[in-house]
């Protein structure tokens, strides 16, 4: 046991021994990539090593995770997870090639964000009744934009149409950057995603918000409402990231990661930078993060299945 313990203590010492890479499940731009972004340069002062930024974007997020899963279990391979991650099970059921609870280690949450409903600026509707009114006079010709299949947008706009009974299509992209340019070229009518990215796109006059989901106003767009005050309180969920390392990473590498990101996440200038863009960050223990994972699974899983959405790729 000794020798075990010697053993263990001699590898969380010599990591990390060479860069770190901070996978990302979609396309550079949307809030994860900007979040981890942010993050990369403070984590890498923390560790001592560079922290690289990957982008490999496709499926939902499944192929990050699957990529990240298949990684050596060094701690040097991480996977920057957004909320998609937990409801990926039910998207892609016999498709998914790793298991999200087995394959993958929690190692902190890191932010949570609200998601943002917009529209083009030439769409005409200035709130969520009126593109309702819109949306009902013209069904099945409105297209809404999310970051995936299975994505808290998509399943909040699927929740939606349930609620104000319309009739929208779903149109996935790898991420929050090609959905907006979607949005801004009027390929598609509505956005419903992280309002992070979003944010200076709404300050710049370039798209047009319609509400915020959560129960309180966005300090980061003060003046759009909430779903809440636009009658649709049961949309109250917003989107979130997490760090994930592959299975069998070693505890103590977990631990140092852990206390590492938990100090950056703590940074005064880093919180202020990234509140600007409606992300709030908070760390976890790796225990908390599971439970998270596996709660928003079941939760989601209820949704999909009682109101049977139509979320399968």
């Amino acid at each position: 046991m000794l020798g075990i313990a010697i053993a263990g203590g001699v590898g969380a010492q010599a990591f990390p021994s060479k860069p770190i890479r901070l996978v990302i499940p979609f396309a550079p731009g949307g809030v994860v990539d900007v979040t981890a972004r942010q993050i990369g340069p403070k984590l890498s002062e923390a560790l001592g090593q560079p922290v690289l930024i990957e982008n490999k974007s496709g499926a939902g997020g499944t192929l990050a995770a699957d990529y990240v899963a298949k990684s050596a279990p060094d701690g040097h391979t991480l996977l920057v997870a957004f909320d998609s991650h937990a409801v990926n099970p039910h998207i892609y059921k016999s498709d998914l090639r790793y298991d999200t609870f087995k394959d993958l280690a929690p190692i902190s949450f890191i932010g949570s964000i609200p998601l943002l409903l917009a529209t083009s600026t030439a769409f005409p509707a200035n709130d969520i009744p009126a593109f309702i009114q819109v949306a009902k006079s013209k069904p099945g010709t409105i297209s809404y934009a999310s970051v995936g299949a299975g994505s808290s947008g998509h399943l909040a706009a699927e929740q939606l149409k349930l609620l104000a009974n319309v009739d929208m299509l779903h149109i996935p992209f790898k991420g929050g950057a090609p959905a907006l340019s979607a949005l801004m070229g009027e390929q598609v009518q509505l956005i419903v995603f992280a309002a992070g990215a979003g944010v200076p796109l709404v300050r710049g006059g370039k798209i047009k918000p319609l509400a915020v989901s959560g129960k309180r106003r966005s300090s980061a767009l003060p003046s759009v409402p909430t779903m809440a005050e636009a009658g649709y309180p049961q949309l109250d969920s917003g989107a979130w990231m997490g760090l994930l390392a592959p299975a069998g990473t070693p505890a103590p590498v977990i631990a140092r990661l852990n206390a590492e990101l938990a100090k950056v996440l703590k940074d005064p200038d880093l919180i202020k930078k990234l509140a600007d863009q409606a992300v709030d960050l908070s760390s976890s223990t790796p225990e908390e993060l599971g439970s998270l994972i596996r709660t928003e699974h079941d939760k989601w899983g209820k949704v999909i299945k009682d109101a049977k959405l139509n979320v399968s790729q």
